[in-house]
């Protein structure tokens, strides 16, 4: 089958990501990325090599909006910088949005992480899978370690505290929460732990 004239690649890995975050990568067949995105089997093989060649472009797509998203949202004056790690917290609890064109996720589950999903499934015995994974999860990591680092130099976050080691503890809970999230907790729940997570930086000894 060609491949359509209004082919719209973007729109069209959007759409597979989508199916990915729901079904996971090994309940997703071609015929399902079909299905959510419009294109036949010999469309999608020959635009993108098969399921395998979505995936890995659909993972690329999502490393570009979490390099501008979270550093967005993160970044600004020193001023600010803690009630903003505060915000994105918070909009932790309801997941990582999907893109702006495809209908939200039909549950928690499918708002998890996309770059965590695939690494947790198959990141082990796919080096590509892994390493975009890893991409996705370091561009997020340094935005939150560089918005510490400015409530750091604000006076509202001890000065002694390792950015990093911050940015790695709020990180592993925004994650975990994707989990609890999936096991059907309440938001109420996961705000809770937002609020836990906040509430365990290290504030200045002395003011």
């Amino acid at each position: 089958m060609a491949r359509p004239r209004n082919f719209d690649r973007d729109h069209v890995l959007h759409a597979a990501e989508r199916q990915f975050r729901t079904s996971g990568y090994n309940g997703t067949s071609v015929d399902d990325i079909s299905a959510a995105t419009g294109l036949g089997r010999g469309s999608l093989y020959g635009a993108f090599d098969g399921k395998h060649g979505v995936l890995l472009e659909a993972m690329t797509g999502y490393f570009a909006r979490l390099a501008q998203g979270p550093r967005k949202m993160l970044a600004g004056p020193d001023e600010g910088a803690l009630e903003r790690l505060h915000a994105y917290l918070l909009r932790a609890v309801h997941g990582v949005p999907l893109a702006a064109d495809v209908p939200p996720a039909s549950d928690r589950a499918g708002a998890a992480c996309f770059a965590a999903k695939m690494a947790l499934e198959i990141g082990a015995s796919d080096a590509e899978v892994k390493r975009l994974a890893n991409d996705c999860f370091s561009v997020v990591r340094a935005a939150v370690a560089e918005c510490v680092q400015a409530a750091q130099r604000n006076g509202d976050i001890d000065p002694d505290a390792d950015p990093d080691d911050l940015a790695y503890l709020l990180l592993t809970i925004i994650r975990g929460t994707d989990v609890v999230g999936a096991y059907g907790h309440s938001p109420d729940r996961l705000t809770s732990i937002a609020e836990s997570a906040f509430a365990l930086l290290p504030r200045p000894r002395h003011r």
